[in-house]
């Protein structure tokens, strides 16, 4: 008995120093990630980890807008392969939009049509569009406008060098480590710290802005900073004046924040909103800036950020995801958990697939397979309905 008390006590004592040091070192954000994460049962973020967060909602719109639905809606089955797939991975929602209406669409038990679930990395793409909308509203002068005009601290070096198209397009050199595993890592302290601002603040510019693709979440977190600044307004309220409600959006979202009250949104990921509405960006996306017959955003961004900017970055635009499988031209917003909201214009197609795990990447590839599964099923399921 003696023995258990003191390994007890050695137990108690050794916990104690640990948390004491994290605090010592300002690591103690790790103790949320302990308690959101493992202490919930799970191992890394996951796709309704929002409430345990705060969050600012992004009000849905007053004038709201259903979606039309195809004439065809849910007569076909998926394919076995997607089904298997769907499976394995824990979809929770699965779309196919054609020709601007719901063709089909499949929820997990527990999940339905106003279920939220993280966006992780496809705020991204809505961040990219926020910048499109506030150039057009006149409180961003362009893609080239200085990063140091927002944040003086940006204005001495290879800094100065640093543009908000360059942000968007993940080529601002900064010294950002993109890394998922270690809870060290500045990635880890942005998603639980408490003063995002602070954190991004903290870097420097130390490889030559504008000359190459290197995805770093650090980048949208900084562009956002720049729209708050600029606008004078938080994210939340930005997106939900500028899309939510033009777009005629039927439900409130959230945006994760570091901290209650004057908190920032993690810009760089983190709505939370369901299948539906995500959609909507890629029918803005894919009809040129255009939702149900009114201009949101111009027609030269929506296409110029939907193209490669870099030789050696050609998977990548401003804020979006781009492939040429089955030789398409496809652009794409993705999360972390194989979040995907996938526009093949060409054929008026959008894919939107929500879920809990995403495949493995597929060798010399910037996407994992299941990227690749869901485009080739739907185009078997689509084939199968002619």
């Amino acid at each position: 008995m003696k023995i258990v008390k003191k390994i007890l006590k050695f137990f108690l004592i050794s916990i104690g120093l640990i948390i004491l040091l994290l605090y010592i070192f300002d690591y103690d954000y790790i103790l949320k990630g302990v308690r959101v994460v493992y202490m919930t049962g799970h191992t890394t973020a996951y796709i309704d980890d929002y409430s345990h967060f705060d969050n600012r909602t992004i009000a849905k719109s007053t004038n709201t807008i259903p979606w039309a639905i195809h004439k065809n809606y849910n007569t076909k089955k998926s394919t076995e392969r997607l089904e298997t797939t769907n499976e394995e991975l824990g979809t929770v929602a699965f779309m196919i939009i054609k020709n601007d209406s719901i063709w089909y669409e499949n929820y997990a038990d527990g999940y339905g049509t106003t279920s939220r679930t993280n966006s992780f990395s496809m705020a991204k793409s809505v961040v990219t569009a926020m910048l499109g909308k506030a150039i057009m509203d006149g409180y961003i002068k362009s893609l080239d406008q200085p990063l140091g005009d927002f944040f003086p601290k940006f204005y001495e070096g290879r800094a100065a060098k640093t543009t908000v198209g360059d942000l968007s397009s993940m080529s601002s050199g900064l010294n950002w480590q993109e890394s998922y595993t270690s809870p060290f890592s500045i990635t880890a302290r942005a998603y639980y710290d408490t003063d995002i601002r602070e954190v991004l603040l903290g870097l420097e510019v130390e490889d030559e802005p504008g000359q190459e693709f290197k995805y770093l979440s650090g980048n949208t977190q900084l562009l956002g900073m720049v729209i708050e600044k600029a606008t004078g307004k938080s994210l939340s309220t930005y997106l939900s004046e500028s899309f939510w409600g033009p777009m005629g959006m039927e439900h409130d979202a959230i945006w994760q924040l570091d901290s209650e009250d004057s908190g920032m949104e993690k810009a760089y990921c983190c709505i939370a909103s369901n299948a539906r509405d995500f959609a909507r960006f890629g029918l803005l996306f894919k009809n040129k800036g255009v939702f149900a017959g009114k201009r949101i955003l111009s027609e030269e961004f929506t296409d110029l950020i939907t193209k490669p900017r870099f030789e050696n970055g050609d998977m990548y635009g401003y804020g979006f995801w781009l492939s040429d499988h089955l030789n398409k031209k496809i652009f794409a917003m993705r999360g972390i958990l194989g979040q995907y909201v996938i526009v093949i214009p060409e054929d008026d197609l959008i894919i939107v697939r929500l879920g809990h795990e995403r495949g493995q990447f597929v060798v010399g590839k910037s996407f994992t397979q299941d990227f690749f599964i869901y485009i080739e099923e739907v185009y078997k399921m689509i084939e199968n309905a002619s």
